[in-house]
């Protein structure tokens, strides 16, 4: 993810996290999450996830909005919003927009036969047909195919490692660490920023 002016690695917040997602998990999942935000240990904002739909379709929106402050001063701002679509388990589609500190970001992107077609901020490219979003309420998308960043349609050069059934660990161009419950379900992330700040999410 850099997503922050002051915090950096898109990768952070723009999602987390690239097997199809099992329909036993959709069944399973919460209908929402939501997680309270934190740099350094200080509260910059809170990161929601809601859940829709029945049978073989899944439409996932995300919503992180933060704010850091020096001192009482707001010194960047950030809010990013994605609408995610999931067929019988399957990556279908993306829409996404993003404000970073004023900077306008925007991601269209949908499985094709040819693969996934990106049209994002930065052009077009057509990215390899079982390519997922990072987005991290789902662990089944780390272990596999190709990952790419909500929020810039650009392929992750990063590596996962499942350590744990519960824990998940990213390396490479992000350095996170999540965590879920027997079920699957999301409930913590912390990482590393390129600036050497702690970020960590924490469910509420």
């Amino acid at each position: 993810m850099s997503e922050f002016a002051v915090l950096s690695r898109r990768a952070i917040l723009a999602g987390g996290l690239v097997l199809p997602l099992l329909p036993s998990l959709v069944r399973a999942a919460p209908r929402s999450l939501t997680f309270a935000v934190y740099r350094n240990g200080s509260k910059i904002g809170e990161h929601y996830i809601n859940f829709a739909g029945e049978g073989p379709t899944l439409t996932a929106t995300t919503d992180a909005i933060m704010t850091v402050k020096l001192g009482p001063v707001p010194v960047f701002k950030y809010h990013h919003h994605a609408v995610e679509h999931r067929t019988d388990g399957v990556f279908a589609s993306l829409e996404t927009s993003t404000n970073s500190n004023g900077k306008a970001e925007h991601v269209e992107a949908e499985r094709t036969g040819a693969g996934v077609r990106v049209d994002c901020s930065y052009g077009k490219t057509m990215l390899a047909a079982d390519a997922n979003p990072m987005t991290h309420w789902n662990p089944q998308v780390f272990g596999g195919p190709p990952l790419f960043n909500p929020q810039t349609g650009k392929i992750l050069k990063v590596r996962t490692a499942k350590l744990t059934p519960g824990h998940v660990a990213i390396r490479g161009e992000a350095e996170i660490d999540d965590f879920y419950d027997e079920a699957g379900a999301w409930q913590s992330l912390t990482g590393k920023l390129d600036d050497g700040s702690h970020i960590e999410y924490r469910r509420v």
